[in-house]
């Protein structure tokens, strides 16, 4: 039995998918037992078998039902993370429910005798803080907590990965931790409650921003990421290490919009041609409240690179376009995007 955490998200919900296409048993965790019955649905839609799909309620936020999602379990796959579309008003709204949330699950997995958790952390937890670094950023870096562009959720990403890492290190037992960072998850969505990142193209698609900011990302397809999660579940090298995922160099709001009209025509026809410069961006901040968010991000380009999983995995992602062009195609399919 493996337990998959935040089963009714974008890549909660892929990964079930993947797993139960290769045969394995598959318990997932939700808030609400409505969320479990729109994600069966999703996951029939599909084309997956849910006979071999429980569905247990659990909340980060409590101990409750969390020794019986994990009970019988060999592996956990710790996806479920709160990412909010605009800044928190208080950042422990975030920090503590995916820290203590982390631990909770982590704690649960020791004690049930898991073999392995394989924790989706996030680029968020090594990207950020260093405002002058040129070199691609790999799995041996932290963010530094203290940089200008650690923003709640970045902050939020490094102590739950970090937490986790270190209850490994005191507490574990023969508990095994392997950890995913993915850059911006984006890909085809199985349903209509998408993510923030695919709001992004949603956003794009739909006109809602007519002009652009210079600001810049990693893609990675939520496939991928998947599978890079289940390489990292029985692969012996995957033992106590950081898994970093990008399918990219930064690609800026501008190109992804491109991408999008030149693929799509009609379709992408209210995309923004248009990159206000960075001197606008900051004026328009102190009178447009979701700007402000922006403002450490502008013009800062993170490379990374994802060599060790290449190298010690296999893993082989896709090409960026073709996953922006297929995320966009599966939010028309799902009537998310204007016609």
């Amino acid at each position: 039995m493996i337990l998959v955490t935040g089963g009714s998200g974008h890549l909660g919900s892929r990964l079930i998918l993947q797993l139960l296409e290769r045969g394995h048993a598959v318990r997932t965790t939700v808030r609400t037992l409505a969320r479990g019955d729109g994600l069966r649905a999703q996951l029939k839609a599909a084309g997956a078998n849910t006979g071999a799909l429980s569905i247990a309620t659990a909340d980060l936020s409590s101990d409750d039902g969390w020794a019986g999602a994990v009970d019988g379990c060999e592996f956990v796959h710790h996806v479920a993370s709160p990412f909010p579309f605009g800044v928190p008003r208080h950042e422990n709204d975030l920090i503590v429910p995916a820290r203590d949330g982390t631990l909770r699950v982590v704690r649960a997995a020791r004690n049930a005798g898991v073999k392995r958790v394989v924790l989706t952390s996030s680029f968020a937890a090594i990207g950020y803080g260093h405002k002058d670094r040129s070199a691609p950023f790999d799995e041996t870096v932290w963010t530094d907590l203290t940089g200008d562009d650690v923003q709640p959720y970045i902050k939020s990403k490094a102590l739950a990965e970090r937490a986790a890492w270190d209850f490994i290190a005191a507490d574990g037992g023969g508990l095994e931790l392997a950890v995913i960072n993915p850059v911006g998850i984006f890909g085809p969505v199985l349903g209509t409650d998408i993510s923030t990142s695919i709001g992004i193209v949603r956003s794009l698609m739909n006109g809602r921003m007519p002009v652009v900011p210079r600001i810049a990302f990693g893609i990675v397809d939520v496939r991928d990421v998947a599978d890079l999660h289940i390489r990292a579940m029985t692969a012996p090298e995957a033992r106590g290490q950081r898994f970093l995922a990008t399918a990219s160099d930064s690609l800026t709001l501008l190109a992804v919009a491109q991408m999008l009209r030149r693929r799509l025509g009609r379709a992408a026809r209210r995309t923004p041609r248009v990159e206000i410069p960075d001197w606008l961006v900051r004026g328009l901040a102190a009178v447009v409240p979701p700007l402000r968010s922006a403002l450490p991000h502008i013009g800062r380009f993170r490379g990374a690179t994802s060599a060790k999983a290449h190298d010690l995995l296999g893993w082989r992602p896709r090409d960026p376009e073709a996953t922006i062009i297929d995320t966009a195609e599966s939010l028309i399919r799902h009537g998310l995007v204007k016609r």
